[in-house]
């Protein structure tokens, strides 16, 4: 799992850009929609130099940018949309948190998509960003990915109200789409606690204990990339009537309210998944305890069985000329009776006793 460092993230100067990211080989790539109610356009290999003659401002445009090694490309991309250096720097470096700002005329928005890694532990992440100026909507993702396929055949199809509104409600069901892979991700820990569960109830291999820890390490990691989400979306539900946020129409403010909701249920699902996981971490320890307690309780009562028996084997094995058991004719048999009458008597008051 990648962990995302917030407070030593890399300090990048925001004139020096610099892609802070793992996939450092994953070639730039652009794609353009242009579409209103009435009509659609789409580019799938736009090129800067296209950007004056098929940008439309009379319609929504979603200008979507894979792979951010073409520091070249992005300042391009920058100076033509008037983006400052900073906005720059906080989409080519990936250790930022969530977090949403103004400036100027541009809304910024970038938020962490995590999903499970097939037959492992652990989670992949990625950092997607948003910028929204004058009914264009520009999205930056690390690479190449399928997180928005439905929404780019709802628009080519014009399935729902997508095509009918603008730059902002696309926001919304883009980062709607982001947050569905929390779901899925929360999903897959889920499915994964529950074989953990099963687990110690039927193996003490300290092997389990390590896999709690990992996905308590994935939960946590999991909140650490909510809670400034909600924090976001919370700020964007609250200053709806402040004039703040332009970019957002008032009537789709409700929407961001729905992924603030969201958000706060996955939180809380988040905190009874890592309930669970400190049942099993209990239930584990427990276990063990038990297991360790049976063991020692086993060998007590054997060791008090067998105290007795050291004790008379003791006694006459001194070989003292005057013990006349010694030429007793049944002394042998006779010790060995009573021996065995100890260990009859002792083990019927442990089971007396249920002490075994």
């Amino acid at each position: 799992m990648r962990k995302i460092k917030y407070k030593k993230g890399r300090k990048i100067q925001p004139y020096n850009l610099e892609y802070t990211g793992i996939h450092k080989r994953t070639d730039s790539e652009m794609q353009l929609f242009v579409y209103d109610d009435n009509n659609m356009f789409e580019y799938p290999e736009f090129e800067t130099s296209d950007l004056e003659k098929c940008i439309d401002v009379q319609k929504t445009n979603w200008l979507n940018i894979h792979g951010l090694n073409d520091l070249d490309l992005l300042k391009t991309v920058g100076n033509h949309f008037k983006i400052d250096n900073f906005m720059l720097a906080d989409i080519l470096n990936t250790s930022k948190r969530t977090k949403i700002e103004e400036q100027h005329d541009i809304l910024f928005f970038n938020i962490k998509s995590l999903l499970p890694i097939e037959d492992s532990d652990s989670i992949k992440a990625e950092q997607i960003s948003f910028l929204i100026k004058n009914g264009i909507l520009i999205s930056f993702q690390e690479k190449r990915s399928d997180f928005f396929t439905h929404i780019r055949e709802r628009i080519r199809t014009h399935s729902g109200i997508v095509r009918t509104k603008k730059a902002d409600y696309l926001l919304y069901i883009l980062l709607d789409a982001i947050m569905e892979n929390f779901y899925i991700t929360i999903e897959n820990e889920e499915d994964k606690i529950e074989e953990l569960i099963d687990s110690t109830k039927s193996s003490a291999d300290p092997i389990i204990l390590e896999r709690i820890e990992q996905h308590r390490d994935n939960f946590n990691f999991l909140k650490r990339s909510i809670i400034p989400l909600r924090d976001s979306l919370y700020e964007i539900k609250n200053i709806k009537d402040d004039n703040v946020f332009n970019e957002i129409e008032p009537e789709n403010f409700t929407f961001f309210s729905r992924l603030h909701q969201k958000s706060l249920e996955l939180l809380e699902q988040i905190e009874s998944d890592m309930g669970s996981l400190e049942s099993a971490s209990n239930f584990f320890f427990s276990a063990q305890t038990h297991k360790m307690n049976e063991i020692m309780k086993t060998l007590t009562v054997i060791s008090v069985i067998f105290i007795p028996l050291t004790f008379i084997v003791g006694v006459y094995g001194m070989n003292f000329d005057r013990m006349p058991e010694l030429r007793y004719e049944y002394g042998y048999f006779s010790v060995l009776g009573f021996m065995f009458l100890v260990v009859l008597g002792m083990i019927f008051y442990f089971k007396r006793r249920r002490w075994f």
